[in-house]
């Protein structure tokens, strides 16, 4: 994702001060998937490649394409400036979402081992345009990031430190750091992954403090909502079922879970059954007035979007449920600010401004729609915001501190030009979203 952001200081501008053109995300992936794949057997002379091509989209709102998505824009607020928050997947972005950090390898009590197997090298291969030694869909998931003698560490530092504000890579020696979909060292029903830990695909679990403790100091109430989390645990204590319930467990999304990564929760089983929930349990706490304070709601695989999975429409009608159960609880709806995002952007073209954070991120902009009796008016917001603004402003509502000395939810609220509002004059810089919000007298700021 560095390669495809394409970023040089020499091609800054007042605008763009990171000098991230984006403009290389089709040449990458049209380059990759007609490449050679090393990694397969050609049949006879069959010449065999890395999958042929990418799932591509264009949705025009004005002629009729996502409509819930442009009601929701036109009569709350979204933002045009909100961006994924690792150059990554899904798994490392929902981490972020939960600890405002990376997490590395370790021996499950904090302290950073080297990976068995896994380990990303980004260099090319002789003769090849676009083909990599060990990259990440070749499950090159960790990276030692704090020693730039390894592979395609340096280019990404040397960027870094080019920056007027230099920010820090956040690399600490001896860590090798996920940055992508290894898969979280818990499973479902809350016990270890060890067949997955010894090869290297799941990480072991870590002691990296996360957004559900925190919220737990405070007697804040919270949950994550996980779509066929339920079927999951079944699936995952009879994996040789056939019963069709059961196999609805596939669709649940456990990198997608940042609790399922972290011992003091998933580890824990009455933490687990108190805040470890399925998407139908969402639903029923709307109905009977039990929602908590703070709630996730991931959809699985069917509904969430994904163009390899899902359908766009799919997602929409997951989310014009959960507003229509909002608003047939009108004292619920109220005091609640329901926040619409993506884990990544997918790999999709855009050509908005990134503000480099570390050497994890920013990544590229992603939709964020927030819908509250509080956001009404069809506002667009230009603030610069990623996945941690969402965990700052849980932090600032609730009156918590930030996770730990080195997560993002430090950084300060950005301050900037008033012709220039998208870049942010005291980078490294992140908003909380309050400035979405219009709050009143009939309001206490105090928000679901």
């Amino acid at each position: 994702m560095w390669q495809q952001s394409d970023c040089n200081v020499a091609n800054a501008t007042r605008e763009n001060p990171s000098g991230c053109l984006n403009d290389l995300y089709p040449f990458v992936i049209t380059s990759y998937t007609s490449e050679p794949d090393p990694f397969s057997f050609p049949i006879a002379n069959q010449v065999d490649d890395n999958g042929g091509g990418n799932s591509m989209a264009f949705y025009n709102v004005q002629a009729g394409d996502a409509p819930v998505l442009k009601r929701l824009a036109d009569e709350f607020s979204m933002s045009d400036n909100f961006h994924q928050s690792f150059m990554g997947g899904t798994g490392a972005n929902h981490v972020m979402l939960g600890t405002g950090d990376a997490i590395f390898w370790s021996d499950g009590k904090g302290n950073p081992m080297t990976p068995p197997s896994h380990i990303a090298n980004p260099d090319p291969l002789p003769g090849s345009n676009n083909q990599y030694t060990v990259d990440i869909n070749f499950d090159g998931n960790f990276t030692e990031c704090g020693d730039t003698t390894q592979p395609g560490i340096k280019p990404i530092t040397d960027y870094l430190a080019t920056l007027p504000y230099h920010p820090d890579p956040r690399c600490e020696s001896g860590h090798f750091y996920m940055i992508n979909n290894d898969a979280p060292g818990f499973l479902p029903d809350g016990t270890v992954d060890t067949k997955g830990i010894a090869k290297g695909g799941s990480i072991p679990p870590i002691n990296v403090r996360t957004l559900g403790e925190a919220l737990n100091e405070k007697n804040v109430s919270w949950a994550y909502y996980g779509g066929a989390y339920s079927a999951a645990v079944q699936l995952t204590k009879n994996p040789g079922s056939t019963d069709p319930l059961v196999l609805i467990g596939q669709a649940y999304c456990n990198i997608c879970n940042f609790e399922s990564y972290a011992t003091k929760i998933m580890g824990n089983p009455a933490q687990r059954a108190a805040h470890i929930k399925d998407a139908t349990d969402f639903f029923a706490a709307v109905d009977n007035n039990t929602l908590p304070s703070v709630s996730f709601l991931k959809p699985d695989g069917l509904l969430d979007g994904h163009p390899a999975s899902s359908k766009l429409d799919l997602l929409e009608g997951m989310i014009k449920k959960v507003v229509d159960h909002l608003n047939a609880n009108p004292a619920l709806m109220a005091e609640t600010a329901l926040i619409i995002t993506f884990d990544e952007g997918g790999g999709y073209y855009d050509s908005g401004y990134i503000q480099p954070l570390d050497f994890f991120g920013d990544g590229p902009r992603i939709p964020l729609i927030i819908v509250s009796p509080f956001t009404k008016g069809g506002h667009i917001n230009h603030t610069y915001t990623d996945h941690v603004s969402i965990l700052k402003f849980i932090e600032k509502n609730w009156g918590l501190q930030p996770l730990t000395s080195r997560s993002r939810d430090n950084f300060p609220n950005p301050v900037v030009d008033g012709d220039n509002p998208y870049v942010p004059l005291n980078s490294p810089a992140l908003g909380d979203l309050f400035d979405f919000f219009h709050f009143d007298s009939a309001g206490d700021g105090n928000e679901n």
